[in-house]
């Protein structure tokens, strides 16, 4: 039987796919005002894009905003992400900054998840993840390829790879350039979820092409994804309140 992740109230694995949103305010003030905003979203799990934050090479800085947005989003789930330029991120920093930075939050246990990613180091994922579970925070251990999909052989295996690091959700984004890409991202985490995860996965083929990955989750084994409340934070996404209906309209008649 496959593991569920909980966190909080939510129950990621089982049911509807999770709808999830970034965050992705780049003062303190601009991110309070977001957390209130969101808050009265009909959504599951919050995530804050941290790498746009004008101020996040100042851990301490972060640290204290995170302290304020948890103020505000007492029963959110939040997910703490930074995101990495070579995978599409806003900032570029050292290793060891990116290992410090997630180090420190999972520490503060200010967090529910850390996204760690794949094709860092992997002594480095080791050891966040290790940090992690010892502070009882999940890890999604994630990756992105904003110019092409890979065959499914690949995301297969990487996936794979993640779960086999410890990542208690494997997470892989991929940029479609046709339909037979989209149909390659979907079958791959048809396959990966009935064959080789234990535990809940995410998959997306990002942009317009791939939108049907980000509505079809229940079927094809992607447990949460993500949708744009103000701002997106990634190619593809669409309003959690349509986002909402879409999912619920296919579990009612699957």
């Amino acid at each position: 039987m496959k593991k569920l992740v909980k966190i909080k109230d939510v129950i990621i694995g089982d049911g509807l796919p999770k709808i999830c949103v970034s965050m992705v305010g780049k003062t303190t003030p601009e991110l309070i005002e977001e957390a209130e905003f969101l808050k009265q979203l009909d959504i599951d799990v919050i995530e804050w894009r941290v790498d746009l934050f004008k101020d996040v090479t100042n851990i301490s800085k972060v640290k204290k905003t995170l302290q304020a947005i948890r103020a505000v989003l007492l029963e959110k789930p939040i997910i703490f992400t930074f995101r990495t330029a070579k995978e599409g991120g806003q900032k570029l920093v050292t290793a060891d900054f990116y290992v410090e930075l997630n180090k420190i939050i999972a520490q503060s246990k200010l967090v529910e998840v850390i996204d760690v990613e794949l094709l860092s180091d992997e002594k480095d994922v080791l050891d966040l993840v290790n940090i992690a579970h010892n502070n009882g925070i999940f890890v999604i251990i994630s990756n992105h390829d904003f110019e092409k999909t890979p065959e499914k052989e690949e995301i297969i295996s990487r996936l794979c790879k993640a779960q086999e690091l410890g990542g208690d959700i494997p997470k892989i984004a991929v940029m479609p350039t046709c339909a037979e890409d989209v149909i390659t991202l979907l079958d791959a985490t048809r396959i990966m979820n009935e064959k080789y995860a234990n535990g809940p996965i995410i998959s997306i083929s990002m942009a317009g092409k791939g939108i049907i990955s980000r509505l079809s989750g229940e079927l094809f084994g992607s447990a949460l994804t993500f949708g744009a409340a103000k701002k997106s934070s990634a190619p593809g996404q669409i309003s959690v309140v349509e986002l909402r209906k879409i999912i619920q309209l296919l579990h009612n008649n699957m």
